[in-house]
């Protein structure tokens, strides 16, 4: 069976021309030019799918979040394999994100999709942050200075970010004190369900959320302040040797340094563990020093964005972010939420 001929689409069973085609869509990044400090994990991942979609539907529509390599992992040996009608590997335009998608057009019974891949993750250390700063366009960082549908960057939002980083000068200063607030300020509330929806306007009062929720929160502060920033969507790899990972969706944020490039930051982990070993914030002081330029090994991004059009495009409204599947049947988003736990999806790991 074939993929569709339309972007990226391959056979289902690997031959050369699959193989090549896939160093196109995920190029191996030699291990020479990731940080030889660096810590890293290898994993088998593999998204294993019955979606959950009315027996009469006529036409059925699937996307997979598609992690890519970069210089911080590596994507390789990815294995497709199922009944979709039509498959293939599409990135939408405007934030770069990639999906595996599947569509099922007058399937009777099951519809099936196995998608698996080995993972090379490295632990991100942007630690060597310069003081001094050079100029930088904000036409070219419109995206990652834009308000979103659920952060408009006005009111309390923007009172806020000016009272955090009063007196701040450079964007280094102002990333580390709306750091600083956030991880002294906002909690890990364990009740919100998978990752947060990222109300910025709604959390800036009630400051309470998940690792969606917190990073929203200081993306939006970080563009109130004129600092480019954008939050990082992924999954992280459990601890152990092999398991399930169907809600080890995680994700963190970057701030753009001028003259030195992209800086990761990760206070809701620190508010994690906070809450999950009962440890103060002085308690927390490694993590909280660690967490502001380096992000660890065992997690895998996936894309950046918000209020995203896929491609192929949806028929519903834009999603908030991507990072975890999503799906249509004649039309209709089959999602209950944001975070489609109800498609009938499964996502397991094996450490390598």
């Amino acid at each position: 069976m074939q993929g569709k001929k339309r972007g990226f689409s391959f056979p289902f069973s690997p031959s050369r021309k699959y193989l090549v085609l896939l160093l196109i869509v995920c190029p191996i990044i030699a291990a020479s030019s990731l940080p030889a400090t660096a810590k890293e994990r290898r994993a088998e991942v593999t998204y294993s799918v019955d979606l959950n979609a009315p027996a009469d539907a006529k036409h059925a529509r699937l996307w997979l979040p598609y992690p890519m390599s970069d210089e911080n992992q590596e994507i390789t040996d990815v294995v497709v394999a199922g009944n979709p009608t039509a498959w293939g590997i599409y990135k939408e335009g405007a934030f770069g994100n990639v999906a595996l998608y599947a569509e099922w057009k007058d399937t009777k019974g099951p519809r099936t999709l196995t998608y698996s891949f080995k993972v090379l993750r490295k632990e991100r250390l942007t630690k060597d942050i310069p003081t001094s700063e050079l100029p930088f366009s904000k036409t070219e960082f419109r995206k990652e200075l834009a308000a979103t549908r659920l952060a408009d960057l006005k009111g309390p939002e923007k009172e806020l970010a000016e009272k955090i980083t009063a007196g701040k000068k450079t964007s280094r200063e102002k990333a580390f004190a709306i750091y600083d607030w956030t991880v002294e300020t906002m909690f890990r509330d364990p009740s919100t369900k998978g990752c947060g929806i990222g109300d910025v306007d709604t959390l800036v009062r009630t400051l309470g959320g998940k690792c969606g929720d917190i990073h929203s929160v200081y993306t939006a502060l970080a563009r109130v302040s004129g600092v480019p920033s954008r939050e990082v969507w992924g999954i992280r790899i459990p601890s152990g040797k092999a398991g399930d990972m169907t809600k080890a969706q995680h994700c963190w944020a970057e701030w753009y340094s001028p003259g030195y490039g992209w800086v990761v930051v990760d206070p809701a982990d620190v508010r994690k563990a906070i809450l999950e070993k009962k440890i103060t914030l002085e308690q927390a002081k490694p993590l909280r020093e660690y967490y502001f330029g380096a992000v660890d090994e065992s997690r895998i991004a996936i894309g950046t964005g918000r209020d995203l059009v896929l491609n192929p495009p949806q028929s519903g409204e834009p999603l908030n972010y991507f990072m975890y599947p999503y799906a249509e049947a004649d039309g209709k988003p089959l999602n209950e939420d944001l975070y489609g736990f109800n498609l009938g999806y499964k996502i397991t790991f094996r450490e390598l």
